[in-house]
């Protein structure tokens, strides 16, 4: 068995079981973690794949008491912590279907998720329930039963008086029946609740990502570090992909804050590094550093999924580490299908500073042979435009999602005779490279908001985030977070001096921008907080 054959032959394809069949298979992995797993606080940082094993053994147990079973949904709700994935293999071991859901979802939103699934099992914290509980979403109400992982809780069963029972075996499915459940964003709203299988995810996604690829592949003298949201679907695969290539250290960060980075980066130095758009951005000053203190020195590899990312961000890191050919890896993608196209960008690449169309809106092309996108007219999404046009991206892979759960017209509406709709607007140039515009919720006829973003970052080195949001009676509004929290007008003149016209920036702090578990803007709920009452151009039908 050769090529891609000769990985399916060997990946591991079940996800309950994964872990024991990683510590039988594969040599063993050191796990570094930023803090202590919320799903075992008492056994510290470090694991290695053995012990992993026995732990997803021992939640499988717990979850069963709980009445977890063959069939029933536990949804998972808690920090942010790669346990998410711990989690997700405990309940697929026993037949379960998890449903891994970021506690930065909204209250009214997360009850309206749960409304939907209809758990028989919810596993969260104190935090999560009580906050809820504060926003008027009784939590426990939507479940059949709920565990906290922290301690006795009003309507909460404590994870403690579950321990200890048997272990159950294991439970197979059927490559095509539900294996996880994952949300979008939500960056407009109630996010959707996307569902894979084990052939979306796992045979597809994971095994793709296992072959042995030339500079991409993790390699065993790797120390890979990740820094995502693990309620994330590419939290699943990640997991199975980068375990199964054995690198020697696997480094864990639950949040992007600068200071837990630098404690555990500086300790075991990543060659490998895949985090958050905004975390590379508030990593920035770490970069910076001193030679010896500089935690991304050795990396060859950063990956940068999920959001845009600005190229002073890239030229920053690319910039801080001692390789002499780093490579940044750019991905394009959704989480009903997974990547669609990949870009990697270098030095050279990034050389030029402040052009008006900068390289980072090229996302490269889809993967021969995987991915097919194609550019259509949004209003008649069979005729595709020609090269160089504006339209909406479709694609068709075979990594799509299985559905919505709970939404089966809204998920119709997104298909065209097999064609997902992403909802991005953007164009294809004649050697087929793929050009991101806006999201269609989010569209300025004639111009694109990212790149205009991108353009303000590379001007004004002092902003941290800049946001552009349309209005439809009027300019473009910039929101700006500025390091010092406030613009000199005459910088900002000199900024826009070649963009189309926008208003007068409104700067606000870090903390009054509203972010999904994967730092994306909340433009709806910014919009609502400095715009209220005035009203975008796109249509949302496709979000």
């Amino acid at each position: 068995m050769t090529g891609l054959g000769a990985v399916f032959g060997r990946l591991p394809l079940d996800l309950g079981p994964l872990f024991d069949t990683l510590a039988e298979q594969r040599p063993s992995v050191d796990v570094k973690l930023g803090r202590p797993l919320d799903l075992a606080p008492e056994r510290g940082t470090a694991y290695d794949t053995a012990q992993l094993a026995e732990l997803v053994r021992e939640t499988a147990a717990w979850l069963a008491a709980a009445g977890a079973g063959p069939g029933s949904s536990v949804a998972v709700v808690k920090r942010n912590h790669w346990d998410y994935v711990l989690l997700a293999c405990a309940a697929a071991r026993i037949g379960a279907v998890p449903a891994l859901l970021s506690d930065r979802v909204p209250p009214d939103a997360l009850g309206a998720l749960l409304r939907r699934l209809r758990p028989d099992v919810l596993v969260t914290q104190r935090d999560v329930l009580g906050g809820a509980r504060a926003a008027g979403v009784e939590l426990t109400a939507l479940a059949a039963r709920t565990v906290c992982l922290d301690g006795p809780s009003e309507g909460a069963l404590p994870v403690d008086g579950l321990r200890g029972g048997p272990v159950p075996g294991v439970r197979t499915r059927g490559e095509d029946e539900p294996l996880a459940v994952i949300h979008t964003s939500g960056t407009t709203g109630v996010p959707k609740l996307v569902v894979h299988s084990t052939r979306t995810l796992i045979r597809r996604l994971s095994a793709f990502e296992a072959r042995p690829w030339p500079v991409l592949s993790v390699r065993r003298e790797d120390t890979v570090a990740s820094a995502v949201s693990f309620a994330h679907g590419r939290a699943l695969t990640w997991t199975v992909s980068a375990f199964w290539r054995a690198p020697r250290t696997v480094a864990l960060l639950p949040d992007s804050d600068p200071s837990t980075a630098a404690a555990l980066l500086r300790s075991h130095p990543p060659t490998v590094l895949e985090a958050l758009p905004s975390g590379y951005v508030r990593w920035q000053p770490l970069a910076g550093s001193a030679p010896e203190a500089n935690p991304f020195r050795d990396v060859r590899l950063f990956i940068s999924t999920f959001d845009a990312v600005h190229p002073p961000t890239v030229r920053t890191f690319l910039d801080a580490t001692r390789r002499r050919r780093p490579l940044w890896m750019q991905g394009w993608g959704q989480s009903e299908t997974g990547p669609l196209s990949f870009r990697f960008l270098t030095r050279g690449a990034l050389a030029a500073a402040g052009d008006r169309h900068p390289t980072t809106r090229d996302l490269g092309r889809p993967v021969p042979g995987w991915v097919r996108v194609r550019v259509a007219d949004p209003a008649r999404p069979g005729r595709t435009v020609r090269p160089g046009e504006t339209g909406m991206l479709y694609a068709r892979t075979g990594a799509l999602c299985l559905g919505y759960l709970d939404e089966p017209e809204r998920w119709g509406r997104k298909l065209h005779r097999g064609w997902f709709n992403t909802g991005d607007l953007g164009t294809r140039t004649r050697d087929g490279r793929i050009l991101v515009l806006d999201r269609e919720v989010d569209m300025v006829p004639g111009m694109s908001c990212v790149e205009v973003e991108d353009v303000l970052h590379e001007r004004l080195p002092d902003v941290e985030e800049a946001v552009l949001l349309s209005v439809a009676d009027g300019r473009p509004q910039p929101v700006l977070v500025t390091s010092g929290g406030g613009l000199d007008p005459e910088r900002w003149r000199d900024a826009v001096r070649d963009l189309p016209p926008l208003a007068e920036p409104l700067v606000v702090g870090w903390d009054e921008v509203p972010r999904t578990a994967t730092g994306k803007v909340r433009r709806h709920e910014l919009r609502e907080r400095v715009l209220a009452g005035s009203a975008r151009i796109g249509t949302g039908l496709w979000t």
